[in-house]
């Protein structure tokens, strides 16, 4: 039996519940406005201004929905017992890195020591999203040439890649797992180039104490204000569009009923996207082995070269707010930092840029949002892929994992 409202399983005649997860936390059996199924959750957040709770289900997953797809008596027990704040951090889905020690990153990174992370502690996550040069064209051949020069850290004394064992780097395109394993240099995205993951998850493999996962999910060719236009947008995409996606914040689907109407629909990128990577959350140690628990840490965004064409570059900055407030959401991670990176060939005064700069400096940003200036480390163009020059690659992601490790210093 399938739940209409929030398609999942129904479960009935489960005999246990989870553990309360703290004391405001209340279990029952919850009932769709139409009694046609049920299921057993605990109640982990409710606002009464806008009708949206969250339920913790009974196999560990966190549903988000609106207060109108329950029945009448759940939604009496929902006013009965009033507002209920979620939990500042923690669980198998937490909200930043305040588990794991964040240390001082010294003036040059010394090479991985080859251990693994101390798997007793929930694995930091981070989301990167964004478009073509996320996804990475960088030349692994060209690099290692120039590694033990300008990047030592990624080779040994005898000129081999050098492999984190405490950083593990997946990436899905298209929904579609395209890399799983251990970081190094050598294999980036699956093909045999690399983007700004290298420089990213080095940087917060050292800086931090606990398991690093590199979470990567992107295609090229993709704006911010159409395809991965997220879903508290409204009026703020191409041509005055909101989202029209309709899945759950837990489990972002792509509307096939939508997409197959359409051929293609404002926010289709971003829940494809968005769902690929919590499904792989969801089984944690297919792509991290021997984890248990995770805290999504941050998030990672590197995006604008499809913008001007299909998107909305007057409303980027609105957009990027929407985007991070809801990739919290969607990841159950209210603490988790965002940093974002500008095209390689725009000044500080473009508008993109600007727009980006406008983003991280909103006040109820300070401390959570930054914005890595890209042109003076880039070469060529975000276009052509700024040919695959390997530094621009590289100078791009160590840029922005020092921002990241600065921002969670500031926890």
């Amino acid at each position: 039996m399938k739940t209409p409202f929030l398609r999942f399983p129904a479960f009935a005649g489960i005999g246990t519940l989870l553990v309360l997860l703290a004391a405001s936390l209340t279990a029952r059996t919850w009932t769709s406005s139409d009694g046609s199924a049920t299921f057993e959750g605990e109640l982990k957040a409710y606002d009464p201004e806008t009708g949206k709770l969250t339920v913790t289900r009974s196999d560990g997953r966190d549903l988000t929905f609106t207060q109108d797809k329950l029945s009448k008596d759940d939604i009496a027990f929902l006013k009965e017992n009033g507002a209920v704040a979620p939990p500042a951090a923690g669980g198998s889905s937490g909200s930043s890195a305040s588990s794991a020690g964040v240390k001082d990153l010294p003036d040059q990174l010394p090479d991985p020591d080859g251990k693994e992370a101390d798997m007793s502690k929930p694995v930091q996550v981070f989301i990167l999203m964004g478009q073509s040069n996320m996804l990475g064209f960088g030349n692994a051949g060209q690099l290692k040439g120039m590694a033990p020069e300008k990047y030592p850290y990624l080779v040994d004394d005898g000129g081999n890649w050098n492999v984190r064992k405490d950083v593990r780097n997946v990436f899905f395109c298209m929904g579609g797992l395209r890399y799983n394993d251990w970081l190094t240099a050598e294999n980036g995205n699956g093909s045999g180039k690399f983007g700004p993951e290298i420089g990213i998850g080095n940087y917060l493999g050292e800086a931090i104490d606990a398991p690093v996962m590199i979470l990567k999910s992107c295609v090229g060719n993709r704006a911010l204000g159409w395809d991965l236009l997220p879903p508290s947008a409204v009026g703020t995409g191409a041509n005055g569009q909101s989202y029209q996606g309709n899945s759950e914040s837990s489990d972002r689907k792509v509307n096939e009923e939508v997409k197959a109407a359409k051929g293609w629909y404002a926010g289709l990128q971003y829940d494809q996207d968005v769902g690929a990577a919590q499904e792989a959350l969801r089984n944690l140690s297919t792509y991290y082995p021997d984890a248990k628990e995770y805290e999504v840490a941050g998030f990672f965004w590197w995006q604008g070269n499809a913008e001007p064409g299909k998107g909305s570059v007057e409303n980027y900055d609105k957009n990027l707010a929407f985007l991070f407030n809801d990739l919290r959401k969607d990841f159950n991670a209210p603490n988790a930092k965002f940093v974002c990176a500008t095209l390689g060939e725009h000044d500080k005064s473009a508008t993109l840029s600007q727009k980006m700069f406008d983003f991280a400096a909103m006040p109820e940003f300070k401390d959570q949002a930054a914005v890595f200036y890209s042109k003076p480390v880039s070469k060529g163009g975000s276009g052509g892929h700024y040919g695959g020059d390997p530094e621009t690659y590289m100078n791009v992601g160590e840029g922005m994992g020092k921002l990241m490790v600065e921002l969670l210093q500031k926890n």
